[in-house]
């Protein structure tokens, strides 16, 4: 691979989910305050057909799931953005906003139930469309760092609350 290398992915799936537009999902899964249900969204995932469904085979003792995305919808991006909590722009990478240079999304997930080649979701944040490039089972000791710093965002959380985020936005122009 060179600096100037390609990588292609093909989707293992398609997320079907109640959010249509971006205004309406919540900017994290699991802060659902301000989404017209206040209830974690639920969502499906079929597996394409080209997949073995035995590559589900052992993830239904997992209660959390990885998935990682594409923000298909993402238009470009830039150097720095405005986060939605507010402050000051911020670089790109500092952020989990979806206009990214690869425009590749990384959400944890309830895994409800799985019914055939179908994953039933809980507590998405992602748009109905979503393709779904893989799938990695949350492992809560390799996974969760409570304590560990979170830059500039520690500072809003000391100001507005710990786990503080803004519902979805509301349209232009209303």
């Amino acid at each position: 691979m060179t600096k100037d290398s390609y990588i292609t992915y093909r989707p293992i799936g398609i997320l079907r989910s109640p959010y249509t537009r971006r205004i309406d999902a919540p900017h994290q899964s699991t802060v659902v305050e301000g989404t017209e249900t206040g209830a974690f969204a639920p969502a499906t995932l079929e597996l394409q057909d080209w997949l073995d469904e035995k590559i589900l085979q052992d993830l239904g003792g997992f209660e959390r799931l990885w998935l990682i995305f594409a923000f298909h919808r993402s238009e470009g991006w830039k150097s720095s953005v405005k986060p939605p909590r507010g402050g000051p722009k911020r670089g790109v990478l500092a952020t989990r906003s979806p206009h990214r240079p690869n425009s590749i999304g990384l959400s944890a997930v309830e895994l409800a139930k799985i019914e055939g080649r179908t994953l039933h979701l809980r507590g998405v944040d992602l748009l109905d469309g979503t393709p779904v490039l893989d799938i990695k089972p949350y492992v809560p000791y390799a996974d969760a760092f409570p304590d560990a710093k979170a830059g500039w965002i520690d500072d809003l959380d000391e100001k507005l609350g710990r786990h503080s985020a803004p519902g979805p936005r509301r349209p232009r122009g209303r």
